[in-house]
Formats: structure tokens, C-alpha cells, sequence
């Protein structure tokens, strides 16, 4: 029986956390290091975007500026 859930743990371990990091040549440590880093600035847009909603004046190009750095980084990984 413990020969039966053995793979089951291994599978979902591989499936949630693993998988998707080794088929982009990553480990799951440097994956998650990218993927909070890419997260940081898309909040940073957001929050630009959503003061320029507000002030016009303010964070003219903030949100663009940044999401055009996100998506050549994005780019060059691939």
C-alpha cells in the first residue's frame, strides 16, 4: 500500500511545483524568483496606472514604461 501513494506524492510534488519550472530550464527556486520579481512590477503598474486615473498629470508613461520592460524580458527568455 505505501508503494501506491508513493507515486501519487511524487506526481502531484512533480505536476504543482516542478514540472513547469524544469520544462523552461529552471529550477523551482529560480522560477519563483523570476516569477515574484515579474509580479513586483505588474503591481507597480497597476499602482501607477490607478494614481495616474486619478492625477492624469502624474504616471504619464509609469504603466506602459513598465510592462514594455516586462514583455522584452519575457521575450528574451524564450
Amino acid at each position: 500500500m505505501t508503494d501506491q501513494s508513493q507515486p501519487t506524492r511524487q506526481s502531484l510534488l512533480d505536476r504543482w511545483f516542478l514540472a513547469h519550472p524544469s520544462s523552461v530550464d529552471e529550477t523551482y527556486v529560480q522560477h519563483m524568483r523570476f516569477a515574484l520579481g515579474f509580479a513586483f512590477w505588474l503591481i507597480a503598474a497597476g499602482i501607477a496606472a490607478l494614481v495616474h486615473a486619478v492625477f492624469p498629470a502624474m504616471c504619464e508613461t509609469t504603466a506602459s514604461r513598465i510592462l514594455r520592460k516586462l514583455v522584452a524580458r519575457m521575450d528574451a527568455r524564450h
